[in-house]
């Protein structure tokens, strides 16, 4: 059968970009291997957000007392835990089934490869194959766990962040490898339910890609929780033959020590799954295990569009789903079928969220970047502890810092971590979208009492105007 539009892989970027091309008026397939959501339904973004709100109400239960309330004998089970993550996940896949029927796109399950530009082959479960035709084809195949070397998974002992999830009974120890997004919300699940973490970091500081006061924070805080931290370190090799796992970690100073576990989770980053989907017979240029687009995401080869962790921009969901519908959009402004040409993405105006406890959320430059950048700042900072609302909430757990260029007032960049702190960053990020200057904020009245204040009572802090610190 010929279609419009075919998308390979439903995840974050795939099914939007199907479900946009559908109400452009496209007939459209997309093409999925395993199951509908992809990794971010399935297996990342939903159901590690399950198990981070069970550790969280556990949390919340060991200490009920701190808000006048007595729940002895609180205990966990870690097999219910793993049960209802997976259930949550499962709903948010059927919710995407709904979606395809209900804007009449076709599913083909299989394995596809492009085999000529507008045509797919797809190899399903059984071994048989089809060719599907398409006019436009959209690469959303996405990313799987990066593996090191010296640190091969075998699923057991040495794991990835699948594995992690569906652990058949709780390890009492365990050591993370990497301090990113993935591993640090891993070693706040752990930890909480009573397993020993222990986290090693190759960079001077966890959490490195966010700025330099939000890793220090999340260090104090960790370390409080009970986590061990060793940065400026690296695992150098893993022995796996014993009841457990020995991990050998080289220090900076050139010294080792070997730590023990039950299970080491390596969360050192993610992979591009672009082998053996065709790329290189039709020429599609990639650079660095990425393929390359333009701003309108079309591939080196016409009418072939790439999206989502595939591709050079931040990996991260929201970025695949914009990038969708953008070359839905392109695509139909090709056959007129849409009056504009899509607004490229800002990729400085992403937030990024980790969803630890304490949350972390981010968009813009940090404080070393913009003045790298060349700018001359004016810096704010408001602690929750000073907060009513955070006080009130027992959520007095860390800050809202931002950025601001000293000149004309332009809102660089803005950096949080504390309790719901994913929710409050859209904000800044409408903030910068719409130019909006320290004036603004300052001058919009923010609603009290909330945590969503502090944003403004940053600003005031870096203007020397602050009320309530």
């Amino acid at each position: 059968m010929a279609y419009d539009v075919i998308v390979l892989g439903s995840g974050p970027g795939g099914y939007p970009a199907a479900i946009r091309a559908s109400q452009l008026g496209f007939k459209v397939a997309i093409i999925e291997k395993e199951s509908l959501g992809g990794v971010c339904l399935n297996w990342g973004c939903i159901p590690t957000k399950a198990l981070i709100k069970s550790a969280n109400v556990y949390e919340y239960m060991k200490h009920s007392t701190a808000y006048g309330i007595n729940a002895s004998g609180v205990q966990h089970d870690f097999g219910a835990v793993i049960k209802r993550s997976r259930g949550v996940a499962d709903k948010m896949s059927k919710g995407v089934q709904f979606l395809m029927k209900k804007n009449k796109i076709d599913v083909i399950m299989g394995y596809g490869k492009v085999i000529a530009k507008g045509q797919v082959e797809v190899t399903a479960a059984d071994g048989s194959k089809q060719v599907v035709e398409g006019k436009y084809i959209v690469i959303a195949t996405g990313g799987r766990s990066r593996e090191l070397p010296n640190l091969k998974q075998d699923g057991k002992k040495v794991i990835g962040y699948r594995e992690a999830m569906v652990l058949p009974e709780q390890p009492k120890s365990m050591i993370v490898v990497g301090s990113g997004a993935i591993g640090v919300e891993f070693a706040y699940v752990y930890n909480s339910m009573g397993t020993k973490v222990t986290i090693v970091e190759f960079m001077p500081r966890i959490v490195p890609v966010e700025d330099e006061d939000i890793s220090k924070e999340l260090e104090k805080q960790y370390k409080k929780q009970g986590i061990d931290i060793l940065t400026n370190s690296s695992v150098e090799s893993v022995d796996t033959s014993g009841t457990g796992v020995k991990a050998l970690v080289k220090k900076q100073d050139g010294s080792t020590v070997t730590l023990e576990a039950d299970v080491v989770l390596s969360a050192v980053g993610v992979v591009a799954n672009i082998e053996n989907i065709g790329l290189e017979a039709l020429g599609i240029k990639t650079e660095k295990g990425k393929i390359i687009v333009d701003k309108y995401q079309q591939t080196s080869v016409a009418g072939i569009f790439a999206i989502g962790d595939c591709t050079p921009g931040q990996a991260l969901a929201h970025v695949a789903g914009k990038e969708g519908i953008n070359a839905a959009e392109y695509m139909a402004y090709l056959e007129k079928k849409f009056h504009h040409q899509p607004e490229g993405i800002d990729y400085n105006n992403v937030p990024g969220c980790t969803y630890c406890t304490p949350e972390i959320a981010s968009v813009g430059y940090t404080e070393k970047a913009a003045k790298e950048a060349g700018y001359d700042v004016k810096v704010g900072k408001f602690p929750f502890m000073a907060s009513g609302k955070a006080s009130a909430a027992g959520a007095t757990e860390g800050f809202v810092k931002v950025i601001y260029d000293a000149k004309y007032g332009e809102f660089l960049g803005c950096h949080m971590i504390g309790t719901n702190v994913t929710e409050m960053i859209a904000e800044a990020v409408v903030a910068r979208k719409l130019e909006t200057t320290a004036h603004e904020i300052l001058n919009a009245i923010h609603p009290h009492p909330t945590m969503s204040e502090a944003l403004k009572e940053a600003t005031a802090a870096a203007y020397g105007e602050a009320i309530d610190i």
